[in-house]
């Protein structure tokens, strides 16, 4: 049986929880800050001349503006072939308007960009102000236009004109085009090489490209209505009416947002400034990874230091700790699990995730109650610049997705989404087909429901509503000669909701504050036959920090961070062996049954501080501290925390030396400290993190990384039965420690290719106690190559590939391994148990049989075609492409005088098509 944290799976049954939290929670939760600053969201479609601003008058925030345009060179070659292309820069500007770094974010080639670069350097700048006009840093995207000329008599329009006709009334159309990243919610930069297309009523189009800053001009226009176009490379298109009046000049400004196959969803390993690592994949990478269909959560298991769950467990394992050792956050909420039945699904659709960070370890004060790692899922911004939509379904499941902004206004916007798998279909009777009973087949399903508000005055204020629901039950008709008692049902059910509020808003220049509040249900239930454990939790936990700047060079953090809830627990379960490795009294469904009810009030409250200092160039060192209390046992636990980036050089080629040092406490499951099968002195787990490594850049496009890491346990909770064999008796004398190196070679995206290597070579090991022999954990995996990529052919198509080479699972044997050194065929592997009659394993220790290797090659392909107003897709995504017989375990006859194994997935494709508008 799992252990089950209580921070993870705690909340309210009867309203006595109020009374039991109300007081923790209270004290602990910030109300929210009622300054009128605040981060405006960006206007959406149209604001035209003399409309009342719908922003606060006193926010003076300002994009950078060109003061220049720097015409590049033709690169020779590329014009006398009669190439023509488009290069996106992104630009990093100070706060005086230089240009102080220029980066290809998408490249033409053929001597484009590095003309585009040699151009950017000349640019200058009217400096980006803030909210009180103070000028500020900025970092915007810049696109150069390589077109070559068509001479025409006569002079030539500029960058972001037309010519004007004759005779024409002189009414005009003058505006900016904006591109905009995460939503709406992202930067709003001015977007160069746009192109704008106006068809006025009764006229020819008119044809044009924005300029260096994203301005376009239409005059001498007639008058009535004129349709717009705008269209950008990497931006979704949009199209709008504008109703020209006599004699007037209007003023627009368009956004067009980052398209679904540009937006970027960013998987952090640990973030600068406050963290060790940092890794990105972009949304493309991960639409296109093999093995995931485009699932995002699910491309974590290709990251250096994430071990391959066995068979289809839906769990994360990071760096040698088990799957409890890791939580999981959606905002800073706290759900009981992130992948939906076997790993096929995360629980949150790709399609509304903002970010994904993901801390394998050495995270900062901001979390904790974990030894292992940190996954927070961030859900971005319903889009407000009209309504969109996608519908994707494939072999496993189909999923939905609206949204848009509230008829009538700019500042509220919606998202509804849902999933519902299909398992139950055909996975269905492909069990009753194999022998198997079915009650329920694998089914699972989950929701989401946005409501936001931005403006300048409030913030970012949002609703969200989402959950996640997996069951399957299966009937035993036989028992197993070996366990002749366990006939009946076997099901699972895993639920969760979630009702949260989250508040983000900047106060002035220097501060910031953001506070998350959730209300919580989970339900964990499984059965076999006569046993069973239920688990029944309702949760209030809140999140806040404040953060401030003091200077450029030093920022402070402070933040509460609050578990409260109530959690029952009813649970049936045989009674323990005697001693770990020797055989017990009789089968496992024939011992002395141990059955339980509890009900148990929780209040986790935990303070940190962090401090951000920068005291020299291309140097961060962050140290922190975070007190947290456990009201189960009435005890502090104090975690001091320090990490630090250093620029070893600090232009290309860049190297960073990285590393950190850390404190980070585990509290004892719920089932461990509690009365009566529980130890209420327990105390927590605890883990001391050590962490060194090195990122280097080899060219533009390639770079590598290489980590080593050190977990240093003790404290560890390990149970053994009582002296009355009454149960189980648990005590803090484990130890343990896990060590490995994690290196990472990466093609970053460019045009065609994408791809990495990813290896980590680790070992995790346990003691039970001081003087106790040790051994490795189930999870442990020696070595773990992933190595992956995928080419653009063209027209719409694209394949890639995944192949990963992993050390085979854990074991502990009740037959050894016929071919393995010193196995003895004259070992007795059994007792024969008269009462129930039954024979009985002797088990050969623990873990100490390795699996052989697990090998795999996965082949995805995918089609797009786009038209004028949606996006069709499809795909073919191939598991194990050579149907590689991987053993997942080990299966033993009635007497266990002979074994087998038992292999994993064979050959698993899905076909999936999909439509965005």
């Amino acid at each position: 049986m799992a252990a089950l944290s209580p921070p993870r799976p705690p909340s309210l049954r009867e309203g006595g929880l109020f009374a039991a939290v109300v007081a923790c929670v209270v004290a602990a939760s910030p109300a929210l800050a009622q300054d009128s600053g605040g981060v405006p969201k960006g206007e959406s479609g149209v604001i035209k001349k003399d409309e009342t601003p719908t922003e606060a008058p006193q926010d003076k925030r300002q994009p950078p503006k060109a003061r220049n345009f720097v015409q590049p060179d033709y690169p020779p070659e590329a014009k006398e072939k009669g190439l023509e292309g488009q290069v996106t820069l992104q630009l990093d500007i100070d706060v005086t308007g230089k240009v102080t770094g220029a980066v290809v974010v998408d490249p033409a080639g053929n001597g484009f960009d590095e003309a585009a670069l040699a151009a950017a350097q000349k640019l200058e700048f009217t400096p980006a102000t803030r909210a009180n006009g103070q000028p500020a840093p900025s970092r915007i995207l810049y696109r150069f236009t390589f077109k070559l000329d068509e001479k025409q008599p006569g002079a030539e329009p500029g960058p972001g004109t037309t010519q004007p006709e004759q005779g024409e009334p002189k009414q005009a159309l003058r505006g900016v085009v904006l591109g905009v990243s995460g939503a709406g919610k992202g930067e709003e930069v001015p977007l160069a090489g746009a192109t704008v297309v106006l068809t006025p009523a009764g006229g020819a189009p008119r044809t044009l490209i924005t300029g260096a800053d994203g301005a376009f001009s239409f005059d001498d226009l007639p008058v009535g209505k004129a349709e717009v176009k705008i269209s950008a490379e990497g931006f979704d298109g949009t199209s709008l009416t504008e109703d020209l009046a006599e004699g007037e000049e209007t003023q627009v400004k368009y956004r067009v947002f980052v398209s679904s196959t540009g937006l970027e969803v960013t998987v952090r390993g640990e973030r600068p400034p406050r963290e060790v690592v940092k890794r990105t994949v972009t949304k493309r990478e991960i639409d296109r990874i093999p093995g995931t269909n485009g699932d995002a959560l699910r491309s974590l298991i290709n990251l250096p230091g994430v071990a391959r769950p066995p068979a289809i467990a839906g769990i994360l394992l990071v760096r040698g700790s088990g799957p409890q050792d890791t939580q999981t956050f959606i905002d800073g909420t706290p759900v009981p699990l992130i992948y939906h039945f076997g790993g096929l699904s995360s629980v949150v659709p790709t399609e509304i995730l903002d970010k994904i960070d993901f801390f394998p370890g050495n995270f900062g004060a901001e979390y904790g109650r974990v030894t292992g790692g940190i996954v927070d899922v961030g859900l971005r911004s319903p889009k407000d610049d009209g309504y969109h939509g996608m519908l994707q379904t494939d072999l496993v499941d189909t999923r939905g997705l609206v949204e848009g902004p509230f008829p009538g206004t700019k500042e509220w916007t919606f998202l509804v989404a849902g999933r519902r798998s299909y398992l139950d279909a055909w996975l269905g009777p492909t069990l009753e087909a194999a022998g198997a009973s079915v009650t329920q087949a694998p089914v699972y399903y989950d929701y989401q429901l946005l409501i936001e508000h931005n403006s300048a005055n409030v913030g970012r204020l949002r609703v969200g509503f989402f959950g996640s629901d997996d069951a399957l039950e299966l009937l035993v008709n036989e028992p197993s000669p070996n366990e002749p008692a366990l006939t009946g049902n076997v099901g699972l059910h895993t639920a969760f909701q979630r009702l949260q509020v989250l508040h983000e808003k900047d106060i002035g220049e220097r501060d910031r504050i953001r506070s998350v509040v959730g209300f919580g249900h989970d339900e964990f239930e499984f059965g076999l036959g006569p046993l069973f454990f239920n688990l029944d939790v309702l949760s209030l936990n809140t999140r806040a920090e404040w953060s401030h700047r003091f200077s450029k060079e030093v920022r402070f953090n402070a933040g509460m961070d609050v578990f409260s809830g109530n959690a029952t627990v009813n649970l049936r379960i045989p009674q323990p062996n005697a001693q770990p490795g020797e055989p017990s009294g009789g089968p496992f469904s024939t011992r002395t049954f141990i059955d339980l009810e509890s009900t148990q009030s929780y209040c986790f409250p935990a303070l940190y501080t962090e401090l951000e200092l920068e005291p020299a160039k291309g140097v961060r060192i962050v140290p922190g501290m975070r007190v947290d209390y456990t009201s189960i046992n009435s005890s502090f636990d104090f975690s001091p925390r320090v990490s630090g980036r250093f620029d070893l050089t600090h232009e290309f080629p860049k190297t960073t030396l990285k590393s950190g040092l850390g404190l980070y406490h585990q509290p004892p499951a719920f089932q461990q400290i509690v009365e009566p099968i529980g130890n209420p002195e327990l105390k927590s787990n605890r883990a001391v993190h050590y962490a060194l490594g090195l990122e280097q850049e080899i060219t533009k496009q390639i770079d590598g990384s290489v980590e080593g890491f050190v977990k240093q346990l003790d404290s560890v909770v390990v149970g053994a039965s009582a002296a009355d064999n009454s149960g189980v008796s648990y005590d803090n004398r484990g130890l343990g420690y896990v060590v490995g190196s994690e290196f990472l070679l990466r093609y970053k995206p460019d045009d065609r290719f994408f791809g990495w290597v990813a290896y980590t070579l680790s070992r995790s090991v346990r003691q039970n106690g001081p003087g106790e022999p040790e051994y490795l954990v189930n999870f442990d995996q020696t070595h773990i190559l992933t190595m992956l990529g995928s080419y653009q052919l063209g027209h719409g198509w694209e394949i890639g590939a995944r192949f990963r080479l992993v050390s085979g699972n854990l074991i502990d044997p009740n037959v050894c391994n016929p071919d393995s050194e010193g196995c003895s065929p004259t070992r007795i592997n059994s007792i024969y148990n008269a009462p129930s009659g039954a024979y009985v394993a002797i088990p050969l220790g623990n873990n100490t049989e390795r699996l052989p290797f697990f090998h795999a090659l996965d082949l995805r392909v995918d089609k797009r075609w786009k038209f004028k107003y949606w996006q069709f897709s499809t795909y073919l995504d191939v598991q194990n492409v050579y149907n590689n017989q991987n053993p997942e375990a080990v299966g033993y006859n009635f007497n266990y005088t002979a074994r087998e194994y038992v292999n994993g997935l064979p050959i698993l494709p899905s076909i999936g098509i999909r439509a965005d508008f």
